[in-house]
């Protein structure tokens, strides 16, 4: 797709259900993102081992549904502070737009679902708690949402590996805790929610005992539940790699699909 906000051409890659070239049915779409690295082919290419895996799940729920995987970069799907890359722009004035403009797929919310591992994870919930009106469902594997305590302690070199390119590089630690990384943090954004708006999404999260991200979404699991936020929460054995998001994809699917 060709963006005139970010001028470039954005790649993704999708997942049509088996009968969409001879259907005249209109599918749910969920829109998966990717980690830290990533790009659009990295669902495919690691999260399963085979398609038949994907469609045994995805055919044989209470709905079929299309995949979007756009390549995001390493964005963290956020504007940047600088205002020359806006990626949360390009992804819902022109991105959503197009796909939905060019596939069979229901354009309103109730069918629109999002999700992603890691910085995907962080990119899913905090473009469903940003737009509240525009996803029903939100699947976070993973996710890289991280406590101030988390974010502090980081070195310098670690932080401005992962946020130099989106929050200024070699920013020093009482400075990064900024009002903008405030805005794109789903554990600032959960505050800046009603119980009813956070309600109106189906939400499930989930990371590996061994994770590193581990604290930061315990913590959103324990706002959830001081809140009576209803929501789906796993902490399964395993680490921040593909052997623990391939076993947990096809859960994130049937949960998707078992509360459409």
């Amino acid at each position: 797709m060709k963006s005139v906000e970010l001028n470039q051409d954005i790649k993704y890659t999708i997942y049509l259900p088996s009968d969409y070239a001879k259907s005249n049915e209109d599918y749910s779409v969920f829109y998966l993102l990717h980690g830290f690295t990533n790009n659009e082919n990295t669902w495919i290419d690691n999260g399963w081992v085979d398609i038949a895996e994907v469609q045994g799940v995805l055919e044989n729920g209470n709905d079929k549904m299309i995949i979007v995987m756009p390549d995001g970069g390493n964005s963290w799907f956020v504007n940047h502070p600088n205002g020359k890359f806006n990626y949360e722009n390009m992804f819902f004035k022109e991105f959503i737009p197009y796909i939905e403009s060019i596939y069979q797929i229901k354009s309103d919310r109730a069918n629109r679902f999002i999700g992603g591992l890691s910085m995907g994870g962080y990119g899913a919930l905090g473009y469903t708690m940003r737009h509240i009106d525009m996803f029903s469902v939100c699947v976070a594997f993973s996710s890289a949402i991280r406590t101030d305590e988390n974010t502090l302690s980081m070195t310098d070199d670690d932080f401005d590996y992962l946020y130099g390119s989106v929050y200024n590089k070699n920013i020093k630690d009482f400075n990064r805790i900024s009002e903008h990384w405030n805005l794109n943090n789903p554990l600032y954004l959960v505050h800046q929610l009603s119980d009813n708006q956070l309600k109106s999404v189906k939400w499930y999260l989930s990371c590996g005992d061994k994770d590193y991200l581990l604290d930061g979404n315990i913590e959103i699991n324990r706002i959830f539940r001081n809140r009576d936020i209803p929501h789906e929460f796993r902490i399964e054995g395993g680490h921040h790699n593909w052997d623990y998001w391939r076993l947990n994809i096809d859960d994130g699917l049937k949960f998707i699909s078992e509360v459409k």
